[in-house]
């Protein structure tokens, strides 16, 4: 699973990627400091199933913390758009590209309104955030239908001309965009097209697509400069799902607590200073942190954008294979090794599959090691199931 960070040049992204991650990725108010993205791996969190079983757990895939379970996903911080990037300005055919290998984004504006079209800074105040949601999803919108529009005609002949269905010869065009058949489908259902469609027809079409297969949740970044108050309460008033944000701070906290200066899991709402002698320089910028970002919004805004993007637009659960049910152990004795996320609807031989592409084949049944009850391989899992795969040879 990839997560793609995206947005105009110099409001924030890179900063985000490196709190979500700490890669030391480049950083400055420079336009295009990002040219090749950055990829790293950061965490979705979830509480853990140890404390409800009062069990010491011992992962190896993922991490735990405070009965916090940090999965790890990969991200991928993505140069920043300009205007005109679907016809190839700035770099934009490659960075659009970056961006369709992702499955879901998170799009990091400046909500405090001090970063104008072209990613130089202005005065707080003087741009409309809004306005740069309206222009990354319009720079999306415009380069698929350029690349549907390439062989438009040709398309609707195929699909004319024997039992090739429109969705197939629509999906090739775009399967190497990260589309599915699936999201071709609903697209049709929501926005039918046909030969003669406008280009407005076929836009309506294209920005379903687009929805459907790259959501996105928006990173109202810089939520603690005095301008951004209003600009977050208007996208609180549009359909944009908005989350009031400060990567520096997240930055500050993460780099603070590998400091030992404070104990912190990434999405707690506040932070315990546990190191007595701290200089007072230190001190004054985490208490303002604590007053002006975590006592105002609940957090720094960055793990929910990355949990909701998971958990909301993709649909994803999390269950925990183990190999005895009855002490929630791997083969090797650790308990609760593996936290798994996998989609909502996953069944028990699916999970089989995910684990190993060999287990499918030699799939008999599972267990539910609460329950210590046998489950059909058809079985849907829950958010938080513990399940035993059972192996034929």
């Amino acid at each position: 699973m990839q997560i793609g960070i995206v947005g105009k040049t110099n409001v924030g992204k890179t900063t985000f990627f490196s709190a979500a991650t700490m890669v030391d990725a480049e950083i400055s108010n420079r336009v295009f400091t990002t040219i090749k993205p950055n990829i790293g791996v950061g965490y979705v969190t979830a509480p853990c199933v140890c404390r409800e079983l009062g069990v010491q757990c011992q992962p190896q895939n993922s991490r735990c913390e405070n009965g916090i379970r940090l999965i790890p996903v990969r991200i991928i911080d993505i140069a920043g758009l300009v205007p005109g990037a679907h016809k190839g300005r700035g770099l934009g055919n490659q960075f659009l590209s970056d961006i369709m290998e992702a499955q879901a984004l998170v799009h990091v504006v400046d909500a405090s309104g001090g970063t104008d079209d072209e990613g130089n800074s202005v005065r707080p105040g003087t741009h409309e955030p809004m306005e740069d949601v309206l222009f990354l999803e319009r720079e999306m919108d415009y380069w698929i239908l350029g690349i549907l529009k390439k062989n438009w005609h040709s398309i609707f002949r195929k699909a004319g001309a024997g039992d090739v269905k429109l969705e197939e010869e629509l999906h090739k065009q775009i399967s190497g965009l990260g589309i599915t058949i699936d999201d071709v489908r609903h697209a049709l259902l929501e926005a039918p097209v046909d030969e003669k469609s406008c280009d407005d027809d076929i836009l309506r079409f294209v920005e379903i697509l687009r929805k459907k297969s790259k959501p996105m949740i928006v990173a109202a970044n810089k939520a603690d400069v005095p301008e951004a108050e209003e600009n977050i309460n208007k996208m609180k008033e549009t359909e944009v799902p908005a989350v009031p944000c400060s990567a520096e701070s997240e930055l500050a906290l993460r780099k603070a607590e590998k400091e030992g200066d404070i104990k912190y899991v990434p999405g707690d709402r506040d932070f315990e200073i546990i190191k007595p002698e701290l200089e007072d320089k230190k001190r004054k910028a985490l208490e303002f942190i604590r007053n002006n970002v975590m006592k105002k919004f609940g957090g720094t805004g960055v793990q929910e954008c990355l949990n909701r993007a998971v958990f909301d637009l993709l649909g994803m659960i999390v269950v925990y294979p183990v190999e005895n049910e009855n002490k929630y152990t791997s083969g090797k004795g650790h308990v609760l090794p593996d936290a798994y996320l996998v989609p909502k609807g996953t069944t028990a031989r699916e999970l089989a599959g995910i684990i190993h592409t060999d287990f499918l084949e030699k799939f008999t049944a599972a267990i539910d090691a609460r329950k210590k009850q046998r489950i059909s391989a058809d079985h849907e899992l829950k958010n938080g199931d513990i399940v035993k795969i059972m192996l034929g040879r």
